[in-house]
């Protein structure tokens, strides 16, 4: 990939898993203001510093980087809603969600995993970005889990964990919705499958990640843990990731558009669930997560939208 191709360099720099943040502080006049960051990190313990970064493309840029305190809200697991917020042009952010004054006046939010009062300690040019350096002056740690951010999409790691630990108990079998630009990869000519492998212990990302590379010839990027499922009628617990695949004719199999798959004909009743409801998904861009059996469960929402630095 050549570094001056913006859009390739952000999905690898995606590649790498974050938190997700809330930036706030005051304007002038004394009104809240914030956006969504992932560009966060601790710095050092002594003395109590921190970064973010903000695009100097930014609406709140003049103001953020002229404050003299600002305050870093991070996010838990639960508030998917409140990224998306803070990270699109709404004008009053702040009336949709719980938030308070902070000992020294920035905003702070309800149930977030932690948050950080900070003076400005540094501003750092970068690019297209300055570097905010803040010391903290006031901290609070909550306990719960952080909202995960990577390739493009939220993850919740608790949620995640737990449905694969009730997967266990039994043969495992891992499968993929392998996507390319949309497209589906499917094996089968008149009856369609997804790609799939029995989990032999390990880490089943790793484990999926192997068998579809042997089986494509392509390079795979596991992402989000998409279904996760107990199939009665063969007795087996799946768990099924979203994957992507990278340019190239497969060695089997082919991706199929979304509208190649109009009545198609799938291997079993699950796999059609499962196709149908991903083509659904990525038509509006929002996706879920599918906890329960081949008949019925539930699906926990897990939004695929741009976290802004």
């Amino acid at each position: 990939m050549s570094v001056e191709d913006p859009r390739a360099l952000r999905d690898a720099f995606g590649a790498f898993a974050t938190g997700v943040t809330v930036v706030t502080t005051n304007d002038p006049a004394g009104r809240p203001i914030g956006f969504t960051a992932n560009s966060f990190t601790s710095v050092s313990l002594d003395p109590p510093l921190l970064l973010v970064c903000i695009a100097k493309t930014s609406r709140n840029y003049a103001t953020m980087t002229g404050a003299e305190r600002f305050a870093v809200n991070i996010l838990s697991e639960t508030q998917k809603d409140v990224s998306n917020t803070f990270a699109r042009p709404v004008e009053d952010r702040f009336a949709a969600v719980d938030w308070r004054k902070g000992p020294n006046g920035c905003p702070i939010f309800s149930q977030v995993a932690a948050w950080f009062e900070c003076s400005m300690q540094d501003l750092i040019e970068a690019g297209d970005h300055v570097i905010m350096v803040g010391r903290v002056t006031a901290f609070e740690n909550s306990g719960l889990n952080g909202l995960g951010y990577a390739r493009g999409g939220y993850f919740t790691p608790r949620l995640a964990g737990k449905a694969v630990s009730a997967a266990v108990e039994g043969e495992i079998r891992l499968g993929a919705v392998l996507e390319r630009q949309g497209s589906v990869f499917l094996l089968g000519e008149e009856t369609l499958s997804l790609p799939s492998c029995t989990g032999e212990g390990g880490d089943p990302a790793t484990t999926l990640a192997t068998h579809l590379e042997q089986l494509t010839g392509l390079s795979i990027t596991i992402g989000f843990l998409y279904s996760v499922y107990e199939d009665k009628t063969d007795g087996r617990q799946h768990i099924v990731y979203h994957a992507l695949a990278s340019d190239g004719a497969p060695r089997e199999g082919r991706f199929l558009t979304p509208d190649d798959l109009a009545g198609a004909k799938f291997s079993n009743s699950a796999t059609g669930d499962i196709v149908n409801r991903f083509v659904l998904e990525s038509s509006i861009g929002n996706f879920g997560m599918y906890f329960g059996d081949e008949t019925g469960g539930t699906v926990h929402p897990i939004a695929k939208k741009d976290a802004h630095s």
